[in-house]
């Protein structure tokens, strides 16, 4: 018997949720992907325990064990790794680094003084290199970038309204980066070597000019288009949601999932049209 549509394309997207849980990375210093991985994993598998035993449930069902085993056997590792990045944090407070803040360093913390506190949690974190892989990998790296570039990075509590870091300068280019990808097609965004500069600024002087030349696209090949895009973004945004509520993503589908087998039951019971 063939099955409906639109349950496997819910089962797809939650096969789909899966594989991103567990190969989901991150370039951000602070959002570990493997930690963020592993709670969306547990999310699904949390709502997948959840629902009821049914034919039409018995692929989502079958998924259970293979998620367990996963979680089971990472768990060890998992805690490992989530100790690691709350030192992290600790280094970063030790630092009084602050990642989404406009403002430069504390002109009141004064360099020896984040020295002393460093090295005092150096000298306190001592993880065991056996059971501890993890914190020993990051205590290792801790030690090598603290000896070579401790002056460098201490400069910035000396210097007033020096920025402890780039991140907004890179953050900045790398939307600039995006747009033009999304604009030309290519991957290559060497156009903006020369070109660059006259991305920051728009030629429309106005809110009419700028209207003007979007006037000058036809509505039906604009409404076309934005078609192909959304049906482009469906998959990014499915990723979007699973990244930041997990577990009320996945009861969404699995709602969805539930609401098309209620109706299927009822087109094909007795009483049904």
């Amino acid at each position: 018997m063939k099955r409906d549509r639109a349950l496997v394309t819910k089962e797809e997207q939650v096969r789909h949720a899966i594989h991103d849980a567990v190969s989901r990375t991150s370039r951000k210093p602070f959002t570990w992907g493997g930690l963020a991985g592993y709670d969306q994993l547990d999310a699904i598998a949390q709502a997948l325990h959840r629902i009821p035993s049914a034919s039409e449930t018995a692929y989502l069902r079958s998924l259970n064990p293979q998620l367990d085993r996963a979680l089971e056997v990472n768990r060890s590792l998992v805690d490992d790794v989530r100790a690691a990045h709350s030192c992290l944090r600790h280094i970063a407070d030790c630092l009084h680094y602050r990642p989404d803040s406009t403002a430069s360093q504390s002109s009141s913390v004064a360099s020896h003084d984040v020295r002393q506190e460093m090295e005092a949690l150096l000298a306190q974190f001592r993880p065991d290199p056996k059971e501890q892989v993890a914190q020993a990998a990051l205590q290792c790296a801790w030690h090598r970038v603290w000896k070579a570039w401790e002056s460098d990075l201490l400069t910035c509590y000396d210097l007033a309204g020096l920025p402890p870091d780039n991140l907004r300068l890179e953050s900045f280019f790398n939307r600039i980066r995006q747009h033009e990808r999304r604009i030309s097609g290519h991957a290559s965004t060497r156009p903006l070597g020369a070109l660059g500069a006259y991305q920051l600024l728009f030629v429309a002087d106005s809110e009419h000019e700028l209207l003007a030349h979007l006037r000058r696209v036809p509505l039906a090949d604009y409404q076309v288009h934005r078609q192909r895009v959304a049906q482009c973004e469906a998959s990014r945004q499915q990723r979007y949601r699973f990244h930041h509520d997990p577990a009320h993503a996945i009861q969404t589908l699995l709602d969805q999932h539930a609401t098309r087998r209620a109706t299927l039951a009822a087109a094909h019971s007795p009483e049904g049209p």
